[in-house]
């Protein structure tokens, strides 16, 4: 049988590179063979191999018939296989990666059963490396990759993993210790960086980058996976490296690391960012994070402040103002000095780039909102959230850099002219602005607990001010019950009229999810204010509405009037039974009565879209103040109860109001029958009504309208209707003259038969000669019109 077994050794003359590949040789009988290829590298050197051809057969993980083991942690090349780490079994046609070993042996074992073993079944070079690439500095007797490095021995040099770029090992644990001098810092950068993903935590493989000598200091960060262009700084003068892997059965194949480090007196200093108050973000050159302290204020500085920067030094600022259930905040920053020169206009190599809508959370550093370099002194900028983000880069030039104060101001998100005292306060002119919207605080997210906002709508003479809601919902504990008024007891909207004196009148409270109706303010009246009030506990998405400030003599009434010197009547929605159409609409009908009577409002019919309950009337509203002084009842919905379809005034004057929005769709609409009545309990010298005890005129009896009220028909009995009677009479006519008209012609029918039947008894010869008969005389009937 053919030996095929391989040894390669490296020696002072010989080559330290070459070439291995399967041996040819024939297996007729199919037996299980073993060739074993040993690479022994010289002291201070290490084997690098690398396949360039795998055509095993099989597939992982099985690898029945044939299968190469891979031994690279060969400490002693006496030492049995079974002995030693196992570094992975493959075959199939997938190349293993390139593998390094740990100490000077590294062996190879072809396993096959197959009949003909050619040499193209695997090939692959080998090398013999340099092995003090991978000692940094002093290294740790316990560990065969752990070193302290000196400052004073090596101020800068590359930094491997134990066998990159080939396969690192399993069950490691490396310490890389960078000890430098008073003043300082520590520059790592990592150019490749493979090691096993596990998930975000990087539960299996990692490397632990501490902040400072000892795994007691300040962890910078955990790395694993693929990392692209990692560099951590030391914020003195130490730095510790822990790389890690796990003891595991599973194959894996990647690298591991190669990077750069470096000991430097000129990494930017640090006492600059401690100036402004700010926070140094750990592993970073120059980077901070400023928090604000509710209402605060400070300064930013460029590094090195009141010198000269120092050039290639890029920094970057994360201004944050607050941003809670009971805050949000917007920044402003305002510079007081800027000295950053630049070869060009375009700012391509040094500037101070500002990001105002947190473009740095999703890493999108090419969509900056402003760019600065040269020495003119920037605008004022005002972030459009939260957060504010600043690049400083001094590129290869030198200056003084910038100054700048930075403010936290209360961000309510809602547009507007805000008080001047950074309350929850908004103002709207017309003569800024004739229409637009307005919110809750931070609407669509949910506004903040223990809130107090006004907004304030102020219009020209001659103006009235018309709001539309869109979107309502406060937080509250009502079930099935509207939202109005009285009910809304923890976090409600109130709407106001403002009169020209200044005196205030509520419309309505509003809260849950029952949405304030359109409103328009009243002829006269230009000013309008809305109110949203919370308390400490719970929140919900608030609202958003439109407003408009609308000329009085553009308000096309398409109906109401005043009415009065009437005892009873029908108010009607536009085009009713037709359904009312969908646009603006605004209809208002004031009752007036006699002294010491009052007005009864009775809904005949009435469908108006909305849904008092579920969403309010934020397209159409019926509106009814039976008390003008009060707020007024809102409806709206096809299902009144008997206390909204029947309304009694409290005084003389009843007044009720018809809104639609040009959002509205469209439904039926109403009828309504109004009533002078006298209540239960007064004298009554007129028509008393049987069921609701009401006083009407005797003259409202029998005129086919219900006057008594709900569910009173008592004016409407004992009725003899002169309508019956006349169509009694006109049926009963016309009966008599068909039954007459049948009558006579029977006789004549009678009549004519018999004269046949005697002509027909007489012989023909016998009769006698007819003579010609008159045309005789035409009888008419007259009948009277009804």
């Amino acid at each position: 049988m053919v030996e095929c077994d391989r040894m390669f050794i490296s020696n002072p003359d010989g080559r330290k590179n070459g070439s291995f590949s399967s041996l040819e040789m024939l297996n007729p009988y199919n037996h299980s063979r073993q060739c074993i290829y040993t690479f022994i590298a010289a002291e201070n050197e290490r084997v690098k191999v690398t396949f360039t051809v795998f055509r095993l057969k099989g597939a992982p993980p099985e690898c029945a018939h044939e299968f190469v083991d891979l031994y690279t942690e060969i400490e002693d090349s006496a030492t049995e296989l079974i002995k030693t780490p196992f570094g992975g079994r493959y075959c199939g046609k997938i190349l293993p990666q390139t593998r390094i070993s740990l100490y000077q042996t590294l062996v190879i074992s072809f396993y096959t059963d197959r009949n003909e073993i050619t040499s193209d079944v695997f090939r692959g070079t080998y090398e013999f490396v340099d092995a003090t690439q991978y000692e940094l500095g002093t290294p740790l007797p316990t560990s065969v990759c752990s070193f302290t490095i000196f400052t004073d021995h090596r101020r800068k040099g590359k930094i491997l993993s134990p066998t990159y770029p080939g396969v690192y090992p399993k069950n490691l644990k490396c310490q890389y210790k960078f000890l430098g001098a008073e003043g300082q810092r520590v520059r790592l950068e990592f150019m490749d960086f493979d090691l096993f993903y596990g998930g975000r935590h990087c539960p299996f493989d990692l490397v632990q980058v501490y902040d400072g000598a000892t795994t007691q200091d300040p962890l910078i960060d955990t790395y694993c996976g693929q990392q692209r262009n990692l560099v951590v700084y030391s914020s003195a003068e130490n730095l510790l490296v822990l790389f890690i892997t796990l003891k595991r059965t599973a194959n894996t194949q990647n690298r591991g690391f190669s990077g750069w480090f470096e000991f430097s007196e000129s990494f930017t200093k640090l006492g600059f960012i401690e100036n402004s108050g700010g926070q140094h973000i750990r592993g970073t050159e120059c980077d901070q994070k400023v928090f604000s302290k509710g209402h605060s204020n400070g300064t930013v500085y460029s590094p090195d402040w009141s010198s000269f920067y120092h050039p290639n030094t890029v920094c970057k600022y994360y201004v944050y103002g607050l941003n809670d259930r009971q805050n949000l905040e917007r920044v402003t920053l305002t510079f007081e000095q800027f000295d950053i020169p630049s070869e060009n206009k375009d700012c391509e190599e040094a500037y101070l780039k500002v990001y105002l809508n947190g473009q740095e959370t999703k890493q999108a550093f090419d969509e900056y909102d402003h760019v600065f370099c040269g020495q003119e002194l920037p605008v004022p900028l005002v972030s459009n959230g939260p957060r504010l983000f600043i690049v400083f880069s001094s590129g290869p030039s030198q200056g003084r850099g910038f100054k700048a104060i930075y403010t936290f101001e209360t961000e309510y998100k809602i547009p507007g002219t805000p008080a001047p005292d950074d309350t929850c306060h908004f103002t709207y002119r017309s003569e800024s602005r004739k229409s637009g919207e307005f919110n809750s605080p931070r609407y669509p997210a949910n506004y903040p607990s223990s809130t107090h906002c006004q907004y304030y709508f102020h219009g020209l003479q001659g103006d009235q001010v018309q709001f539309v809601f869109n979107y309502f919902k406060t937080k509250t504990l009502l079930q099935n019950v509207p939202g109005y008024n009285e009910v809304c007891k923890e976090d409600w909207l109130e709407i106001y009229e403002i009169y020209p004196n200044g005196r205030e009148k509520a419309l309505g409270r509003y809260c849950s999810t029952t949405s304030p109706g359109p409103v328009v303010s009243n002829v006269g009246i230009h000013d309008m204010k809305v109110v949203l009030k919370t308390n400490e506990e719970g929140v919900a998405s608030g609202f958003s509405a439109t407003y408009q400030f609308i000329e009085s003599k553009q308000q096309f009434q398409e109906c109401g009037e005043n009415i009065s010197g009437h005892q009873y009547g029908l108010i009607k929605s536009p085009g009713f039974p037709d359904p009312y159409e969908p646009h603006r609409q605004v209809c208002t009908w004031f009752v007036n009565v006699r002294p010491y009577h009052k007005v009864l409002l009775v809904f005949d019919d009435f469908l108006i879209e909305g849904d008092p309950v579920v969403r309010g009337c934020p397209g159409a509203v019926v509106r009814v103040w039976p008390d003008l002084s009060l707020l007024p009842i809102e409806l709206c919905g096809e299902a009144l109860s008997n206390s909204t379809r029947q309304i009694l005034s409290v005084s003389t004057i009843l007044k009720l109001q018809f809104l639609s929005a040009n959002k509205a769709v469209g439904s039926k609409g109403f009828k309504a029958v109004w009533t002078e009545v006298k209540e239960v309990g007064t004298s009554c010298r007129d028509l008393f009504c049987a069921n609701s005890g009401f006083c009407i005129s005797p003259d409202l009896k029998c005129n086919d309208i219900f006057n008594c009220g709900l569910n009173d028909y008592s004016d409407e009995t004992n009725c003899i209707r002169t309508v019956e009677v006349k169509k009694g009479l006109v049926i009963g006519i016309s009966v008599g003259v068909a039954l007459l008209s049948v009558s006579v012609l029977c006789v004549v029918c009678h009549r004519k038969k018999r004269r046949r039947r005697r002509r027909n008894s007489v012989p023909p010869f016998e009769r006698p000669p007819q003579q010609p008969r008159e045309v005789p005389g035409m009888h008419f009937v007259s009948v009277d019109s009804v």
